[in-house]
């Protein structure tokens, strides 16, 4: 008697463990709720996801501009510009005028 209750649990464990595989129904598929498409129609985006895009574009703007005033060398480089009114004429590659 005990080894058929034995035997009963263990069909019934299983049936449980191989019997969804075999039972396994499509899910429903929720995608993050996300508005339906609509054919050449602008979707309503949330008015808190336009603040937070405004948001982090005004920031990202905030902290360019930032290093663009407080450290020019590191975009603009660290050494002085040349000045091309001192480069002379062999330097830029232009041939004497008495060569022709």
């Amino acid at each position: 008697m005990a080894s058929l209750v034995r035997l009963g649990v263990a069909l019934k464990a299983g049936g449980r463990l191989f019997g969804s595989a075999v039972r396994k129904q499509p899910g429903v598929r929720h995608s993050g709720g996300h508005t339906e498409p609509r054919y050449r129609q602008l979707t309503d985006v949330p008015k808190a996801n336009v603040i937070r895009a405004e948001l982090i574009g005004g920031l990202m703007w905030f902290w360019i501009l930032w290093h663009f005033w407080h450290q020019p060398s590191e975009v603009f480089g660290h050494f002085p510009y040349p000045d091309p009114d001192e480069w002379t004429d062999e330097e830029l590659g232009i041939p004497a005028e008495d060569e022709e």
